[in-house]
């Protein structure tokens, strides 16, 4: 398997997951200034102003479950610049366990202006070519960190053709030694790559080397080829993956594993801004399965019911959060019942 390829390319083939559950969510990837704009329902042209806002889908997966009370250690690479010195700070304040970031002056901090359409949708323009996240090693990622890991989560757009991809493959394979689950939301970002078979490719390299896999009803049929969930799960469930996870904006989402699924209705609200909406999804999502005491082995295990429950929790939280503008800034605490 693509799993067991990667231990083996890491000297990890000897390795298997522990049985003790962990406490910390660990997340890999990059972290960048959102750049909101001023108005809204306009091409980016016509925007006057924007305000930064500290971002980057998997420091927004640590900023949701540590709002909700857990425990998270962020893994990134920043410039040693005034934008990575405002990140640091911003994800410390959220309660972020920073001390795994680490600066470089080879590359400066990534950056993206967003615009923002009537129902808060969003589009990007990134500045990153190359970022300080991308530069980030395999060398630089070390056993040690993993000793207290529950979850580690990654996304796809630090999987290019670039040191950071190797170092993904390494922390996953520490992870999972350490019995910690994986969690894995592609979070589609096409403007970043520049050959779409390569980010499909490298997508379906990586689900199989997951527990859990987050998906959206935008992304099913670029990844899958197949525009039905149902006729798309075969697909999905390859390598270690035990749960699909699967959103529909306002339309609700779905979670199957191979003997359960359960569906949940989105909360109706008025979307100010849909950042980081995902992020807090599955951020929210971990934190629901960490209460129920669920690990890597026990995905199986959850029924319909638990299932259900953890889906309504994180569509709530998604309802608090698109009420509000940016990621983390937008994050609130609600009761997980």
């Amino acid at each position: 398997s693509a799993a067991s390829d990667v231990y083996k390319r890491q000297g990890l083939g000897h390795l298997r997951g522990g049985t003790a559950m962990g406490n910390t969510l660990f997340a890999i990837g990059e972290a960048l200034i959102d750049f909101i704009p001023a108005q809204t329902g306009c091409a980016f042209e016509e925007v006057t102003a924007f305000s930064p806002k500290s971002g980057g889908a998997p420091a927004n997966v640590c900023g949701a479950f540590t709002i909700l009370g857990g425990s998270s250690k962020f893994i990134t690479q920043l410039g040693d610049d005034p934008f990575g010195r405002k990140i640091a700070g911003d994800l410390a304040r959220a309660g972020i366990d920073t001390s795994l970031v680490s600066f470089t002056d080879k590359a400066n901090t990534a950056l993206a202006f967003v615009s923002l359409e009537n129902d808060g949708n969003r589009t990007f323009s990134f500045y990153r070519k190359p970022s300080a996240d991308m530069l980030f090693s395999a060398e630089q990622v070390k056993e040690e960190w993993f000793e207290d890991a529950y979850a580690l989560h990654f996304c796809s757009v630090s999987l290019g053709d670039f040191p950071m991809k190797d170092a993904h493959q390494k922390a996953i394979a520490y992870a999972r030694q350490k019995g910690a689950m994986i969690s894995f939301d592609p979070n589609l970002r096409f403007p970043l790559w520049n050959d779409k078979k390569a980010l499909h490719d490298t997508v379906n390299e990586f689900i199989p080397m997951a527990d859990i896999v987050k998906i959206s009803d935008e992304e099913l049929g670029f990844i899958t080829g197949e525009s039905d969930i149902k006729a798309a799960l075969p697909k999905l469930f390859t390598g270690n993956v035990k749960l699909v996870i699967y959103t529909c904006g306002s339309e609700g989402a779905y979670a199957f594993t191979k003997n359960a699924q359960a569906f949940a209705e989105s909360e109706k609200v008025k979307a100010v801004d849909t950042t980081g909406a995902g992020d807090g999804f599955i951020g929210s999502f971990l934190y629901a399965l960490k209460a129920l005491n669920v690990t890597a082995e026990s995905l199986c295990d959850l029924d319909n019911a638990q299932l259900e429950r953890c889906i309504a929790f994180s569509n709530k939280f998604c309802g608090e959060s698109v009420k509000h503008q940016g990621a983390i800034d937008s994050y609130r605490k609600i009761e997980f019942i």
